[in-house]
């Protein structure tokens, strides 16, 4: 991650700055993740109005039983790279927190 260095030489206002470079990243890239995870839902929603015309035999179950295997695969991966992700932030707050306590 850039600005990801050793800065423990650096002045306080410099880590700080450091840091709060570093959540603003990562909150970017949770954006990201929470956006990828809306349109995963998008696509669940999707599965379900084909599993509907499945029913009454409009849809190939072969291929409808594929791409739900895909979205579900998809969406594990994004949750999982959301929680990944709101746990770095955490831990960025705690940081910036306890400098913050530390002026």
């Amino acid at each position: 991650m850039p600005g990801s260095g050793d800065v423990t030489n650096n002045s306080p206002r410099e880590r700080l700055d450091a840091l709060e470079a570093a959540v603003e990243v990562l909150l970017d890239r949770l954006t990201s993740a929470e956006r990828r995870a809306a349109i995963s839902e998008e696509r669940r929603t999707e599965v379900e109005v084909l599993l509907r015309e499945m029913s009454a035999g409009s849809v190939d179950p072969a291929e409808m039983a594929e791409r739900l295997q895909e979205v579900e695969a998809e969406n594990e991966e994004l949750r999982s790279r959301l929680d990944g992700g709101l746990e770095r932030v955490e831990r960025l707050l705690a940081r910036v927190h306890y400098l913050e306590d530390q002026r």
